[in-house]
């Protein structure tokens, strides 16, 4: 069996009826701060943690119930928790017996519920509405504050089996045969793990001592006990010699010790004080302490690690605990059926490499010790190692939560599909995997646009990183892939904005060559010899292809695309410079033909004609093509005309990552200095204006 699906109405963060599926084996939750993660655990824990504390308090209650609901009937927490027939319920003998009374599906596969609910009792109904309808007003703090003061400390709490329309209380024997591990993300492990004094500890070296016996399948049970009770035997024949070298050792002194009982009148009736005793296994298991040995012969005290490796020993303790509990041959029917670990950040105190290491661990162990896992995190490390079927995406907006599920987005059938959904799985890795936690993504083609786009933002004074907005850099056009993970026209995807800005690259293809291919153009060169070349304004099929989804009503209005204006653009370089010809500034130092470019800058600025700036070009091949296309061009803004020539010859002067860098950092220095005026791109600037809205 295992947890299918969980309900939760009006619980913390949790409006009404919010569904979220569970895999069978592990579930990785993700999302931004306060989108639910830790209250979705601490909601499976008030139905399976038999030692969590299951009244409530008001502060529990879903705040944004509207004024005429509170009005009309008390507030509920209602946690309903759908339970699944497995794959290989055959390995599980005990799983059907265990929840037979909570069944709501006998067929196979069959289900079971189980249901929490908090509530007011029916005989404070009446009272509670009467005081609800004396209080007015429209500030709802009124009445939670009336429902705080007159009614919480006379909630209680119920578990229901299979259907709760029934009420029929659930025995808690059911409930003891789960075994609900949680680790919060505050937690003090040192306490737990120092030396046998404490109580986890205790039960391990318990249940592993003589392991070696117990463990043994060519022992029948008897066998089994008999050898272990000679060996305490044997033990405690030991540790009588070692009592009595300490009584010969205390001889002369308890003599003296002890006098002073017989003169204050604490021996009486010719009672005599003395030492006696035996040491059983079990009491030495306080003596032993958990340390860290090295190849030197070195001893620490595990206290003395790091908090990071002891919470990975903690963990693993915790697992040896569970493998404890569920053992039937060592507690007998009071051994747990199901164990669940559900961590909270298991990333703290963890670097990144741990981090991978730990969940591949969990991964590889799955079903060993904890039949599920739940595990919360915002870490990109973690996200990056699991599969996309077992990541959750809580994601929440006004108060509005959605849920995601990357891997159902994807339908297997289909050959497209598949292949979107293995490019995802695979470059699905640390720095593309932060889009999961973001409230909004911004996906670009290349690190130009991945470095200076966040700059851009800057000057239109928007900081992306307080808008939770993500850049990716996909490294080309593949947007149609990480798409389907938002395209909410689709089952399980992630709703959230997503701005697409890609380049135009306008082509020609020579007619009379034999074989010719469609090789990149300028703006100015479009359509000015129709009798030998073919054209295209953009050669961008992800535009094409996006603009057919939005006709046919295939993609969602979450997710556009913004490119420059049709004819006239090319590439983020190129419009970098038609949006501020005359910036000087802007010519770097990995720019070659820089002097160049400062003067057709400074005509520019003098508003010098077509012709002079013309003359500056050299007779290279690149400038005589510049050269001529402007000549030729069917435009007759000639302003326009000087514009692109500056563009066109500084894309033929960049390199794009290093000018990227160097960009950016002239950009930051002038958002501190304000040296000159700088527009980002329109289209650009639109891409992040609406994101953020």
């Amino acid at each position: 069996m295992y947890i299918s699906h969980i309900q939760i109405s009006n619980f913390r963060s949790f409006g009404e009826n919010i569904n979220i599926d569970f895999n069978e084996g592990i579930n990785v939750i993700i999302g931004h701060n306060n989108a639910g993660k830790s209250n979705l655990l601490k909601a499976l824990g008030l139905v399976f943690d038999c030692n969590s504390h299951k009244k409530l308090e008001t502060d529990d209650f879903n705040k944004y119930i509207g004024i005429e609901k509170l009005r009309e009937k008390p507030p509920k927490i209602e946690i309903s928790i759908t339970i699944k027939e497995s794959e290989n319920e055959d390995k599980y003998s005990d799983d059907l017996a265990t929840i037979g009374e909570c069944l709501t599906k006998i067929d196979s596969p069959y289900e079971a519920k189980l249901t929490y609910e908090f509530f007011l009792p029916e005989k404070e109904i009446e009272n509670y509405k009467r005081i609800m309808l004396m209080l007015s007003g429209k500030d709802v703090n009124f009445y939670w504050k009336a429902i705080e003061d007159n009614f919480i400390r006379k909630y209680i709490y119920k578990i229901y089996c299979g259907d709760p329309e029934y009420k029929t209380e659930v025995d808690s024997e059911v409930l003891r045969k789960f075994d609900f591990q949680f680790l919060d993300a505050i937690r003090d492990v040192e306490r737990d793990l120092c030396t046998g004094k404490n109580a986890l500890l205790k039960e391990i070296l318990d249940f592993f001592i003589d392991y070696d016996i117990k463990n043994d399948s060519q022992k029948d049970k008897n066998e089994k006990i008999n050898e272990i009770n000679s060996k305490k035997k044997q033990f405690s024949s030991d540790a009588g010699g070692l009592i009595k070298q300490l009584q010969g050792r205390m001889k002369s002194g308890k003599d003296e010790m002890l006098k002073y009982a017989n003169k204050t009148g604490a021996s009486f009736d010719k009672s005599i004080l003395d030492f006696d005793g035996n040491v059983l296994d079990t009491q030495l298991y306080s003596a032993l302490q958990l340390i860290v040995k090295y190849e030197s012969d070195i001893k620490i005290p595990v206290c003395n690690n790091g908090l990071g490796y002891n919470n990975l020993i903690f963990i693993s303790l915790l697992l040896a605990k569970m493998q404890k509990d569920a053992s039937g041959e060592y507690l007998g029917s009071n051994s747990k059926v199901f164990p669940i670990l559900a961590i909270e950040e298991p990333e703290a105190h963890l670097h990144p490499a741990m981090q991978y290491k730990f969940l591949k661990f969990l991964r590889e162990n799955n079903h060993e010790n904890a039949r599920q896992i739940f595990i919360t995190t915002h870490s990109p490390n973690i996200t990056a190692a699991v599969e996309l079927d077992e990541i959750i995406v809580l994601s929440s907006n006004n108060h509005k939560l959605d849920i995601g599920y990357p891997g159902k987005v994807f339908n297997i059938s289909n050959q497209d599909d598949r292949k979107s959904k293995s490019y995802i799985r695979r470059f699905l890795d640390v720095t593309k995997s932060d889009m999961l936690f973001a409230k909004g993504i911004i996906l670009v083609e290349g690190i130009a646009e991945q470095l200076l786009i966040p700059v851009f933002a800057k000057c239109l004074k928007i900081n992306l990183e307080d808008c939770h907005i993500s850049v990716i850099n996909v490294g080309g056009r593949y947007f149609q892939h990480y798409l389907k993970l938002f395209n909410t026209k689709r089952e399980g995807a992630i709703d959230k904005k997503v701005a697409c800005i890609t380049d135009l690259d306008p082509e020609r293809k020579c007619k009379t060559e034999k074989n010719a291919k469609f090789k990149k153009c300028y703006p100015f060169e479009l359509n000015v010899d129709t009798d030998k070349y073919d054209y295209k304004a953009c050669s961008n099929n992800f535009i094409t292809e996006f603009e057919d989804k939005i006709k046919n009503g295939h993609i969602s209005d979450n997710i556009k695309y913004f490119t420059q204006i049709i004819g006239e653009g090319k590439t983020l370089e190129y419009e970098i410079i038609l949006s501020n010809p005359n910036c000087k500034d802007l010519i770097t130092n990995s720019i070659s033909n820089a002097e160049k470019l400062e003067k057709l800058s400074e005509y520019f600025n003098e508003d010098k004609d077509l012709s002079c700036m013309l003359d500056e070009l050299s007779n290279s091949g690149e400038d005589r093509r510049i050269k001529d296309s402007i000549i030729n061009s069917s435009w007759d803004d000639d302003k326009k005309k000087r514009k692109h020539l500056i563009a066109a010859k500084y894309l033929n002067s960049v390199g794009k990552g290093e000018n990227a860098m160097e960009l950016s950092d002239i950009l930051e220095n002038n958002l501190k200095n304000k040296k000159f005026d700088f527009k980002p791109p329109e289209y650009i600037k639109k891409a992040i204006e609406w994101i953020i809205k």
